[in-house]
């Protein structure tokens, strides 16, 4: 049987085009599979944590309603699918993370990794914020107008998780700001000079994207653009820090 050839290496240790293909392909199918798998294990506890989620609002009254035969079993779908790519983000960002190393110096490679690290508790963090904080006065000051009117408040199941999953992402991201700013800082990308002299800017920006990402009331937006503002001056004193260190190690280098 004829043996495969080898996949030719520079001398340098540089791998060809084809190798690199070749190495993304099988990195990109870890991942799928990896996926399948835990969106199956997902599913099945899926249930549970629809329950989870509905009895945030059985609190102040909520009644749930599925007004379309598949829409519980999508409901089921969507939660199993954002659950399997959080519990599978460890190993997608070491993927990524190994599929680009090998273009990086020493140096980028530890600000990178101990992003994706940081990154990663962040959004924890991020979610847990909404879970325990926002969304409870959110879901107790919307579900407060149903006493003016004489309207049953009968939730479609489906707008609800659908809520709170929107809601779940977008704290999860709001609290990479400071992650992304000692990122970009260390990388010698952004100084906090910069981001001082752009604060006006960017304050009217938070609220801008606070009333694009949130729904359309005014409680959403205020509740998602306060902790941003709060994390924007957190991730200027985080870039003054990173800012020193940096200039600092260069000068001991000179």
């Amino acid at each position: 049987m004829k043996k495969k050839a080898k996949e030719p290496v520079s001398p340098d240790g540089s791998m060809s085009l084809s190798g690199h293909l070749r190495e993304l392909r099988n990195r990109i199918l870890i991942c799928v599979i990896l996926l399948v798998v835990v969106f199956g294990i997902c599913l099945s506890f899926a249930p549970r944590l629809v329950t989870l989620l509905t009895d945030m609002g059985r609190r102040y009254d909520y009644v749930y309603v599925y007004i379309a035969p598949q829409e519980l079993f999508l409901v089921y779908m969507n939660v199993a699918l954002v659950g399997a790519v959080v519990v599978c983000f460890p190993v997608l960002a070491y993927q990524v993370y190994a599929f680009c190393s090998p273009g990086l110096s020493g140096k980028e490679r530890g600000y990178i990794s101990g992003a994706l690290i940081a990154g990663g508790l962040c959004f924890l963090v991020g979610v847990a914020f909404a879970y325990f904080i926002s969304l409870p006065f959110m879901l107790r000051f919307l579900i407060q107008f149903t006493g003016e009117v004489d309207v049953a408040a009968s939730i479609s199941i489906q707008q609800y998780v659908s809520f709170l999953l929107t809601v779940f992402v977008i704290f999860g991201l709001v609290f990479e700001l400071p992650v992304v700013s000692v990122l970009l800082t260390g990388l010698g990308l952004v100084k906090a000079e910069w981001l001082v002299k752009g604060r006006k800017v960017m304050i009217v920006i938070i609220f801008v994207l606070a009333a694009i990402i949130t729904p359309p009331d005014i409680v959403s937006q205020i509740m998602v653009a306060v902790p941003m503002l709060g994390l924007y001056e957190i991730s200027i004193a985080l870039s003054r820090v990173v800012g020193r260190a940096r200039k600092g190690a260069a000068e001991a280098a000179s």
